[in-house]
């Protein structure tokens, strides 16, 4: 077996997303199956919704368990290749291959495997799902199990009209207000909705140390990651590996940039001229998470200066300022986590539902 990457459903379909290898090996004649986890029990080591494509050297990308699996997902994956039909596999604890394979951890997951070949339904899908990506728009696939057949729609047109007979519209509804890949089964039916949102993005601006640490933390999660510092010294790739830097305004770079509500924005540089610029940008746009680096004392200050733009109302509370969750933290490393951390929190409880934390000390 080949090389392993680990990447789950919010991966941002970057060069290493499984389905950027999967299409690209259909596309040189191999035979290519791609596995997706469709539903989860208990602890299940990798979310629904997390993708493994292998080709047909036993190459993959990607992962369904974290490597619990792995090994008997190829397997299955090769029968799939050869025949051109798709099949659903489920591990269990209680099986004895889950066993043997190391699923122990008391999780089922159930995995659907479907082939990758020039003229399958997964080929096609695969290709529209990553176009919908880089236009950054959201895709729903809905797969219907048993018999196999597949349709797209935009989540905000609602649902095609063709599957209606097979789900009540209130179980369409759910799926899609839930904005989460899941499985659907209801009068004997089995329904897979995978649903595509953009991918998320970073911009962090000002190229100064808590960046470098920061910036690699976000990549790992599966963020686009940008860096906005006109100052050229600072903004180097000889600084940031790996990273896209843009030497600009941050005002008018995010303008261009034109951020969403799948896009967070960081400031870092201690200057008003800088960060103020990018926040009155970031304020006036959809993002879900905006945080500002800098003391109470210099928040409030920044708060003071912001309200000529925006008044004494609710929009400057959605800066998070002092920046992070209060942990203690002081090394540019720590600080980086305390945001990475906040900003988890936002994207996935969002503003109004905190996870509570120690209260922050008092700075100075």
């Amino acid at each position: 077996m080949k090389a392993q990457h680990d990447f789950g459903p919010d991966h941002g379909r970057g060069a290493d997303d499984p389905l950027v290898h999967g299409v690209a090996w259909a596309e040189q004649d191999h035979g290519v199956a791609l596995a997706t986890v469709i539903s989860t029990w208990g602890s299940a080591p990798r979310p629904v919704g997390s993708q493994l494509v292998i080709r047909d050297d036993e190459a993959f990308e990607g992962s369904v368990s974290g490597g619990c699996v792995e090994g008997a997902v190829i397997l299955d994956a090769l029968d799939v290749m050869k025949s051109g039909v798709p099949k659903i596999v489920e591990f269990g604890v209680a099986d004895a291959t889950a066993f043997e394979v190391g699923l122990a951890c008391g999780g089922r997951i159930a995995i659907f495997i479907e082939p990758l070949s020039l003229k399958s339904d997964g080929f096609k899908a695969a290709k529209a799902l990553l176009a919908a990506k880089k236009a950054r728009r959201s895709l729903v696939r809905l797969i219907d199990l048993r018999q196999q057949k597949s349709w797209f729609f935009d989540p905000a047109d609602g649902p095609p009209s063709d599957p209606d007979p097979l789900l009540s519209s209130a179980a369409l509804v759910q799926a899609l207000q839930s904005a989460r890949s899941q499985l659907i089964e209801q009068d004997g039916e089995r329904l897979f909705f995978q649903i595509e949102q953009p991918a998320l993005r970073l911009y962090l601006i000002g190229a100064v140390h808590i960046a470098q640490a920061l910036a690699p933390m976000a990549k790992a999660v599966g963020y686009d990651v940008t860096v906005i510092d006109p100052r050229g010294a600072f903004a180097t790739s000889a600084r940031f590996s790996d990273v896209r830097l843009l030497e600009a305004w941050p005002d008018e770079a995010l303008l261009a940039e034109r951020p969403d509500e799948r896009s967070a924005v960081v400031t870092l540089t201690h200057d008003p001229k800088l960060d103020d610029a990018a926040l009155r940008v970031a304020l006036d746009s959809k993002v879900f998470y905006i945080g500002s680096l800098g003391s109470r004392k210099t928040h409030k200050a920044r708060l003071e200066r912001l309200s000529a733009d925006f008044g004494k109302n609710d929009t400057l509370l959605r800066i998070c300022g002092p920046v992070g969750l209060a942990i203690g933290a002081r090394t540019p490393a720590e600080i980086a986590i305390s945001i990475m951390a906040q900003m988890t929190q936002y994207l996935r409880s969002g503003p109004e539902n905190p996870i509570p934390f120690a209260p922050r000390p008092k700075d100075a």
